[in-house]
């Protein structure tokens, strides 16, 4: 039995109003890392009832699990017109396991519904926000989720937007924390979006210009990478 599994198998045993507090103990936290597949599992059993409730709480790991949980039922329910503004709200949140957990929750939407993900991730790469921008990235730069040509497409041009978007900032906004959470996502976003169609995206990569610092900086990262590097001729 895998660990996520094992995971749904001790909630089931759990009474629902006992589950904040067991979260709160297998949580990780405080530490570097928190339990991902625990909260995994919280997402694939939980109701929305529930969800509600560990956001209410405030409690980060608490939040962390019920926003996961909100992909869940954005993947289940098409019409569900108040569960994206939700997660797009949560995407601009102050504390980086929440940024994370919306980016997870859309991945899950992809996995059930890639197209509806390339819409979504497409109107939000449209946003004036540079941490929403930096949820649409981090959500389908996913090497899973790049499966089809359409998929890559968006990747690329939603790591292209939100490239081009960084660009237009004068230099004094680039200091600022929410610029540099988007420039870090496109430092690896990139990397995943090109190495999962290298014939359509090393073109689009080589045209980034490095004339500005910002730009170079994420060009450079994204030549680290081994699926990237690999794909580069010899510096």
């Amino acid at each position: 039995m895998g660990r996520r599994a094992e995971c749904q198998r001790e909630l089931a045993g759990l009474e629902v109003h006992r589950w904040p507090a067991y979260l709160t103990e297998r949580s990780g936290l405080p530490g570097p890392r928190a339990d991902i597949e625990l909260a995994q599992a919280v997402a694939d059993t939980g109701d929305a009832a529930l969800f509600d409730r560990l956001i209410a709480d405030g409690d980060e790991y608490l939040v962390f699990c019920g926003v996961i949980g909100l992909g869940r039922l954005l993947a289940e329910t098409p019409d569900a017109p108040k569960l994206e503004p939700r997660l797009r709200a949560h995407a601009a949140d102050e504390r980086w396991r929440v940024r994370e957990a919306v980016a997870m929750a859309l991945q899950r939407l992809g996995d059930a519904d890639p197209a509806r993900l390339c819409e979504l991730v497409a109107e939000w790469a449209r946003a004036d926000d540079p941490l929403v921008l930096r949820a649409a990235v981090a959500a389908i730069c996913e090497p899973r989720l790049l499966k089809t040509p359409g998929a890559v497409t968006t990747a690329l041009d939603v790591c292209a937007t939100a490239t081009t978007w960084l660009a237009g900032l004068p230099a004094v906004r680039r200091r600022d924390d929410d610029v540099r959470t988007l420039r870090k996502a496109l430092g690896y976003g990139w990397s995943v979006a090109v190495a999962a169609d290298p014939a359509a995206g090393l073109p689009r990569f080589r045209t980034l210009a490095e004339a500005d610092a910002d730009v170079a900086w994420i060009v450079r990262e994204n030549g680290k990478k081994t699926r990237l590097a690999k794909l580069l001729p010899p510096s």
